[in-house]
């Protein structure tokens, strides 16, 4: 198996989390083919993907309320809200459905993008912004709200509570504030209110991501094709089972029972600790 089917298969097998990672180094790649001013060495995103304060774009690019959540303006830039982004989706999918995970994605980027765009406004500022940072805050605080008290082991400091790691992040982003990117650290403070409100709605039963999902699931069946199936005449065999009939089932049985397992020790070690032979296995099985 090569790079690009191990890339796949992890794509395929890493769940919502693993997808999202993905789509935002993808999502890099092109702005660094298309975007980047090698003469200037900076990005030029344009408006209709970079989320503007102005109403005069924003209006008429409603979209960007979501795109910019998917773009970096610099590498270091994506490497960061890559490694905190994998560690606040572990902590947050170890109590919640993958439903959840991208329906709080996607509304904490939304609800931090208007709050930036607003903040500027009526502060008479003009400017845009890119970048994950308010949707991985919001993934975070929630995690931290619904379990404050979880150990962290973290290197060089050992055991940590969750919420001193976030209270640190949270303190950080503050004394910032005034200093540069302002509208980055507005969205930031947006998508941490966003995640502790999510949770605590939650916790009194409102589900704000069954919006997203009852959305996607929407658009998903209004393009998928309906199976049609034409009236047939259903024939009894009450004829015994041939030998090679019951030969198939078996085979089919120990294959799955075999997917089953190696799924089993993805769940416990993650996908880099299987074999060479079980990754190919997996492979041949998926297609």
């Amino acid at each position: 198996m090569n790079i690009l089917d191990d890339l796949k298969l992890q794509y395929r097998l890493g769940g919502i989390a693993m997808r999202v990672m993905y789509w935002n180094i993808a999502c890099f790649i092109v702005s660094l083919i298309f975007f980047y001013q090698f003469s200037i060495g900076q990005f030029a995103f344009p408006s209709w993907l970079a989320l503007s304060s102005d109403p005069q774009v924003f209006m008429f690019k409603p979209w960007t309320f979501l795109t910019y959540a998917f773009f970096h303006d610099g590498f270091f830039h994506l490497l960061f809200n890559m490694m905190v982004l994998n560690f606040a989706s572990t902590l947050f999918l170890t109590y919640f459905t993958q439903k959840q995970y991208l329906g709080l994605y996607l509304l904490s980027a939304l609800f931090a993008g208007v709050a930036f765009a607003l903040s500027f406004y009526f502060s008479n500022i003009s400017g845009s912004i890119v970048g994950a940072s308010a949707a991985i805050m919001a993934i975070l605080v929630a995690a931290t709200t619904y379990s404050p008290l979880m150990n962290v082991r973290l290197f060089l400091f050992g055991n940590v509570k969750l919420w001193h790691i976030t209270a640190v992040i949270l303190i950080l982003d503050l004394m910032q504030f005034r200093l540069g990117n302002m509208g980055g650290h507005i969205s930031h403070l947006a998508g941490a209110f966003f995640g502790f409100a999510y949770i605590k709605l939650l916790q009194n039963g409102t589900d704000l991501s069954i919006v997203v999902s009852k959305t996607l699931d929407f658009f998903a069946n209004l393009f998928r094709k309906s199976p049609t199936t034409p009236f047939t005449k259903v024939h009894k065999n009450y004829k015994r089972p041939t030998e090679k009939t019951t030969s198939r089932i078996v085979t089919k049985d120990k294959t799955q029972q075999q997917i089953d397992e190696i799924l089993d020790k993805i769940s416990q070690s993650g996908y880099d600790c299987l074999t060479k032979e079980e990754k190919e296995f997996l492979f041949k099985a998926g297609k």
